[in-house]
């Protein structure tokens, strides 16, 4: 690749992360689509967990980008 066409990190970074967050956004109306009562059968429960999981993981992700420095242990 020459230079005129090189893609700096930032360009880089925002085509992927955009591809990416587009693609969870439609996975999570898909997954919206669970909710109907008539095709499914659900509990409270079920839910809970479900969102458990999707929010500890957007955490931790989220973390990731956030601490950027990891404190060292001392005494």
């Amino acid at each position: 690749m020459d230079q005129n066409n090189a893609e700096t990190r930032s360009e880089r970074f925002k085509r992927v992360a955009t591809k990416r967050t587009n693609e969870i956004l439609k996975r999570v109306r898909i997954l919206g689509n669970c909710s109907n009562k008539s095709a499914y059968a659900y509990s409270d429960e079920d839910v809970k967990k479900i969102f458990s999981a999707i929010e500890g993981e957007l955490r931790s992700v989220k973390a990731r980008f956030t601490n950027k420095k990891k404190s060292n242990f001392s005494l």
